[in-house]
């Protein structure tokens, strides 16, 4: 696998935490063949904190993980702006926060590379000059 780097989403961060997950194994198997930078936003944290549950055992995991593999993006005030944009554009998908923010990410660092299970999301979100994501797992 080419990528150098590569946004990472909610599902595959609580797939990878969770071994109860349907695609706990997946996400497993495809993150030990990747070499390279993992990017994300706050947003995706919250999220994926929020699905992981009230267990501070996991909640634990998902920081240590973050912290140890994961580079946090902060959105800027432009950022957020854009965020709004995209989430009005797609509200018919619909787009949600998360989602707008790693979109925006991707604009921004010219990364068109993501670790996602939101297949139909991601498949219908476009960068710009209509620069669709390249989606793994395969």
């Amino acid at each position: 696998m080419p990528v150098a780097k590569l946004l990472i989403d909610t599902g595959p961060l609580v797939a990878l935490l969770n071994r109860d997950e349907k695609l706990h194994q997946d996400c497993v198997d495809f993150l030990k063949g990747f070499r390279g930078q993992l990017l994300s936003t706050e947003a995706i944290l919250t999220e994926a904190l929020y699905l992981l549950g009230d267990a501070w055992e996991f909640q634990k995991k998902c920081f240590e993980f973050v912290l140890a593999a994961v580079q946090l993006v902060p959105v800027s005030v432009n950022s957020l702006k854009q965020t709004m944009s995209l989430m009005e554009k797609y509200d018919d998908v619909p787009m949600d926060y998360a989602d707008a923010t790693l979109v925006v990410l991707a604009q921004e660092l010219d990364v068109h590379e993501i670790f996602t299970l939101d297949r139909r999301g991601f498949s219908t979100y476009r960068m710009s000059r209509n620069r669709g994501f390249t989606i793994y797992p395969n």
